[in-house]
């Protein structure tokens, strides 16, 4: 697999800044924000596969997975959904509320949002969530009805 290293944007970093130390007492979000992208990408495949079998794979189940390895110290959250090209996981890890970065920032210090950390969802936000739990967050994934096409590593620390 060929690596290639990106960086955050500066303002990606102020983000996650910001995220973690306003949501500091609400760890436990990034869970359901994990559950409910895995969830999304369940339904938009199911979704496509209505028009394109290609999407469906042979497998008919959809599914979300949750396994805790706790001798690695590990979660992982696993869906068959629709699935990442390199592209996508650029646009949608690489780059923070591609849309609405102001407003994310402005809701991000309103006392709303530190007693609700539940609305970081709807600024495209939530997987960084992640990074208030995890040293290392790893994603690995593969478009759905990409046949035997390599996949993606998306690996950053915290």
């Amino acid at each position: 697999m060929t690596v290639e290293k990106m960086e955050f944007k500066t303002e990606v970093k102020q983000i996650l800044d910001l995220m973690v130390h306003s949501l500091y007492s609400h760890k436990e979000i990034f869970l359901r924000e994990l559950i409910s992208n895995a969830s999304d990408a369940v339904d938009k495949a199911h979704f496509e596969s209505l028009t394109r079998k290609e999407i469906l794979e042979d497998e008919k189940d959809w599914k979300i997975k949750i396994i805790a390895d706790k001798d690695a110290g590990t979660l992982t959250v696993s869906d068959n959904g629709t699935g990442l090209t390199k592209e996508d996981a650029i646009k949608e890890l690489g780059t923070i509320a591609h849309s609405g970065t102001k407003e994310f920032i402005a809701a991000m210090q309103s006392k709303e949002v530190k007693d609700n950390p539940e609305l970081i969802g709807q600024f495209g936000v939530g997987f960084y969530s992640t990074f208030m739990v995890a040293d290392k967050v790893t994603v690995v994934s593969r478009k759905a009805g990409a046949g035997d096409k390599k996949g993606i590593k998306w690996e950053s620390n915290a």
